[in-house]
């Protein structure tokens, strides 16, 4: 499966030894900070089959389990009728025109340590190129949870996906870091000086206020530092963690910041910048502060 999902717990300190071959601190202990993602397992619930369209790919055929959780409810209108076998026969005759499967999953915020109910829902791309292969592994998944431990691997490179911190309506200032003006200037002083020649309808290019925040983006290259769960690396820190609570299932610690606040679904795919400089290789852990966030 190319990819998993988590939930942002919060951030801590990590001590590792830094083991890069052409870096200057080689060899040295390193202080840097690292991000906590929750990752409950995901169930497969589907899989869906997608043909050629015209300009695109379209999706022509779904196949759910009867297998489902009663907080998918919460999300989605459950069928009355169980159809997981018909469809797959269905699936089976109109294999020909399938040119890639994807695996439907839920997501299991139950399990996680901050008290949501209700699912997230989402499609997983399985990696080859048969498509017959991608077919018989979905269809042996239906029904049945993915642990994180499955699909990623420590030391290796991701890209993360999430839905960046909502700061609202926010003013040029903020919102494009543009310099305040004189404090004697006409008009005001947090706006900017002119909106362009007289001439033309639209500048798109001119600073203006309007919304900021609550988008989704893109980080590319994370580092997993670590893949484990709280029976074997005690990763909370005394108290708990501010604002969220106790991660109580197998959690992933990335080197660095991720988008989005506490509690938000995090999307994690395979890199496709990947650069020559990184090497696939976990650091050596040598503590994980669990210092109280609460004074």
């Amino acid at each position: 499966l190319a990819g998993f999902s988590g939930y942002k717990a919060g951030m801590t300190q990590v001590f590792y030894v830094d083991t890069h071959p052409t870096s200057p601190t080689k060899g040295e202990e390193l202080c840097v900070p690292a991000t906590i993602i929750e990752c409950p397992p995901v169930k497969a619930i589907g899989l869906r089959l997608y043909k050629k369209s015209l300009s695109s790919l379209s999706a022509f055929l779904d196949v759910f389990s009867d297998n489902f959780d009663m907080d998918l409810k919460r999300k989605i209108t459950l069928p009355k009728k169980k159809t997981e076998q018909q469809k797959i026969k269905e699936a089976e005759e109109k294999l020909e025109q399938a040119v890639d499967i994807k695996i439907l999953v839920q997501t299991q915020p139950r399990q996680a340590g901050f008290g949501k109910k209700r699912p997230e829902l989402f499609e997983i791309a399985i990696g080859g190129e048969d498509v017959k292969a991608k077919f018989d592994y979905a269809k042996a998944l239906l029904g049945k949870e993915i642990k994180v431990s499955e699909i990623l691997t420590s030391g290796v490179y991701y890209d993360v996906h999430a839905v960046t911190t909502g700061k609202g309506y926010q003013g040029v200032i903020k919102r494009f870091g543009v310099r305040k003006k004189f404090h004697k200037s006409e008009k005001g002083v947090r706006r900017i000086g002119t909106l362009g020649p007289f001439t033309g309808a639209k500048t798109h290019t001119v600073p203006h206020p309007g919304q900021m925040g609550f988008h989704t983006r893109t980080e590319y290259n994370k580092q997993v530092l670590l893949i484990s769960n709280p029976k074997d690396q005690e990763i909370n820190p005394n108290g708990g963690i501010v604002n969220y609570g106790l991660v109580k299932s197998d959690y992933l610690l990335f080197a660095g910041s991720i988008p989005g606040p506490k509690k938000r679904l995090i999307r994690i795919t395979p890199t496709i910048r990947t650069k020559a400089k990184q090497i696939p290789q976990a650091p050596e852990l040598q503590l994980i502060s669990l210092r109280s966030q609460q004074g």
